[in-house]
């Protein structure tokens, strides 16, 4: 299988650039004081970057406006989810009670949930929102929620009846938000400013 193309965005005081390969950036960066560069699988997303000030502290790229959603382990409390706008800012706050939204900015579900049932509640509720402020793009980074779950597509006897339960809703809100012209997209996780990072 063929090496996926990676692009590396580096910013120093003499200039800024997008290199098609590591030893091409670390020619550009090595030695240099204050360099910063970081790899990116498109160079869309290299250039957003830069374009954002080559800063470390933006972890995630996204390439289109709209409504990210993923869940994730990485607190140690259980599953957690994220649903944001394309700069990262949670818009939980639009579907919850602000009692239910942690000091992260994240809905705690805790250790008895899974985190494809969380994945599936985040699209939920990126869906809810979506269709109370007219967005029409919706952005996730789980195959098994945007391809299947979301669609109806479960395998009823082997789940928690509150999965399949949640998997119907997410079906019928899904069908309405795309005859209304909405749509539904799978992502990577680097582009994906919702993104946990965990996924136990």
């Amino acid at each position: 299988m063929a090496k996926k193309q990676k692009f590396y965005a580096y910013s120093t005081q003499k200039g800024q650039g997008i290199a098609t390969s590591w030893a091409e950036c670390e020619k550009a960066v090595s030695g240099v004081p204050g360099a910063r560069y970081k790899g990116f699988e498109s160079e869309k997303e290299a250039k957003e970057w830069l374009e954002k000030g080559a800063d470390y502290k933006v972890k995630h790229v996204a390439l289109e406006k709209g409504i990210y959603f993923d869940a994730g382990t990485g607190a140690g409390e259980g599953v957690e989810i994220s649903v944001t706008d394309e700069d990262g800012k949670s818009l939980l706050h639009k579907v919850l009670d602000k009692n239910d939204i942690n000091a992260r900015g994240f809905h705690l579900l805790g250790r008895e949930n899974t985190n494809n049932y969380g994945e599936l509640l985040a699209c939920k509720y990126a869906l809810e929102i979506a269709m109370g402020e007219g967005i029409k793009n919706i952005f996730g980074d789980s195959k098994l929620v945007i391809d299947f779950w979301s669609k109806g597509y479960i395998k009823k006897e082997n789940l928690p009846s509150e999965t399949v339960s949640l998997s119907m809703k997410v079906k019928d809100l899904r069908k309405k938000f795309e005859i209304e012209g909405g749509k539904v997209e799978l992502i990577s996780g680097g582009q994906n400013p919702a993104d946990l990072g965990f996924h136990r």
